[in-house]
């Protein structure tokens, strides 16, 4: 099916979302709340994975059961894919340190180690994200060599899931990748937000080349100065992005024309309150 319009937010676990979306219980099932008033949710938990040489942390059986046994059968799970497939090299401790290479970076076994622990969550499972930094030359020497390494980790992906690419390297965002992702089969994910360029701008330049799934994940410009103002309070909309939203409510209807399955995850980062931000972006969706 084509054409499909899934909106969710960035995870679920906030206590500032009780009254807005869930309910005042003493223990409640987060999970369970939100999935009676939304169909999809992003989890980025298990995308923070790689802690450093011969520590890669993959998701407990225990949690993926409980995720599984909370939702119904048409609700949707999002997931960033391990960092420890996308990240190139360590993260440095400190500043100047040198270089140390990534032994699992679009590693099949641990895709496929994975992937065999989500195994009761596979029914539910939407959009694959693989969220890859931005890459200098000093951790990808060219555009042309990350699509090399890339296409021959894709080309060896289970078939059916539905395998999306976020690239935070604005540079990368041009006529050869997504030709690139069409010739694969592989979704973009758009980030609204940091130091991207506007989701509506790649969209108007590539809209051709977009294959039948899109992901929009809406961030905005600043996470450390919004943490500040809103105290982490999650509850209200402390920095409103009408513009942006009218931009993307445009983007959206676009798809929709398109007969694209279009996916929105928003976070709390973006206006301060995700599920007051989907609101607002429904409302202009129509």
């Amino acid at each position: 099916m084509s054409g499909n319009l899934h909106i969710g937010t960035c995870s679920w676990k906030y206590d500032s979302w009780r009254g807005l979306v869930y309910s005042e219980a003493p223990h409640p099932n987060y999970l369970a709340e939100y999935a009676q008033k939304y169909e999809c949710v992003e989890i980025d938990q298990w995308f923070w994975s790689l802690f450093g040489p011969g520590k890669v942390v993959l998701p407990q059986p225990k949690t993926v059961a409980e995720y599984a046994a909370s939702v119904p059968s048409g609700f949707r799970f999002g997931v960033k894919m391990p960092n420890a497939l996308t990240l190139t090299h360590y993260r440095p401790k400190a500043k100047g340190d040198q270089l140390v290479a990534n032994p699992h970076f679009l590693s099949m076994d641990l895709l496929k180690a994975f992937l065999d622990q989500l195994a009761p969550l596979k029914p539910y499972l939407g959009p694959m994200m693989f969220q890859f930094e931005y890459l200098n030359r000093d951790k990808m020497p060219s555009q042309a060599e990350f699509q090399d390494r890339l296409g021959g980790f894709v080309s060896q992906l289970p078939q059916d899931y539905c395998w999306c690419v976020e690239s935070r390297n604005p540079n990368y965002l041009n006529g050869r990748y997504f030709n690139f992702l069409q010739a694969n089969g592989l979704a973009h994910v758009f980030e609204q937000g940091y130091y991207m360029p506007p989701v509506r701008e790649i969209y108007q330049r590539h809209a051709d080349q977009l294959t039948e799934t899109t992901v929009i994940r809406l961030h905005g410009p600043d996470r450390g100065a919004i943490e500040e103002r809103t105290g982490k309070d999650w509850n209200r909309i402390a920095e409103p992005r009408d513009a942006d939203l009218n931009a993307l409510a445009e983007v959206v209807k676009g798809l929709q024309k398109r007969k694209r399955n279009v996916w929105v995850f928003a976070n709390n980062h973006f206006e301060g309150c995700a599920p007051l931000t989907l609101e607002r972006l429904k409302q202009r969706i129509g």
